[in-house]
């Protein structure tokens, strides 16, 4: 269920939960897709074969695709009802702290910690975790800043 707030409610607002997205499955394109994006074609993430003799058995994504996806999860979780347009401001606190194998689904879980007036805008923060179905930790945990007008 995604949270709908408007600026001045989203300024007011003090901690709370914001729930989860919807399980979004990694597979191996965009796997390679986000290698060719940025150049990262390491082994572990786009070579399947050489990757199942490997440490995990399997190629794995990127943490910063995860990182990446972020904006993404955001908007299925918060609606700033009367923004006319956002920016990422930055992160917090950023920690890759599982691997996520190809074929594996992810969601993300998040709470607004906070947020404060900036010039016209209102900039808030998030605490967030991706999860990994059926398992035990996250793929990531940290704190992400938007800034919205």
């Amino acid at each position: 269920m995604t949270t709908k707030l408007t600026l001045a409610q989203l300024e007011s607002s003090t901690e709370r939960e914001l729930g989860t997205s919807e399980w979004e499955t990694i597979d191996q394109h965009q796997i390679d897709l986000f290698a060719e994006a940025t150049h990262d074609h390491q082994w572990i993430h786009v070579d399947p074969e050489l990757a199942a003799q490997g440490p995990f058995g399997t190629t794995v994504a990127h943490g910063y695709l995860s990182l990446s996806m972020l904006p993404y999860f955001v908007s299925q979780v918060l609606n700033v009802t009367d923004v006319k347009m956002g920016i990422n401001y930055g992160t917090e606190k950023i920690r890759f702290t599982a691997p996520v194998p190809v074929g594996s689904q992810v969601r993300l879980k998040a709470t607004l910690r906070g947020s404060e007036r900036r010039g016209d805008g209102v900039l808030y923060r998030l605490g967030v975790e991706v999860e990994i179905r059926d398992a035990e930790k996250p793929a990531l945990v940290g704190e992400v800043l938007y800034l919205v007008f």
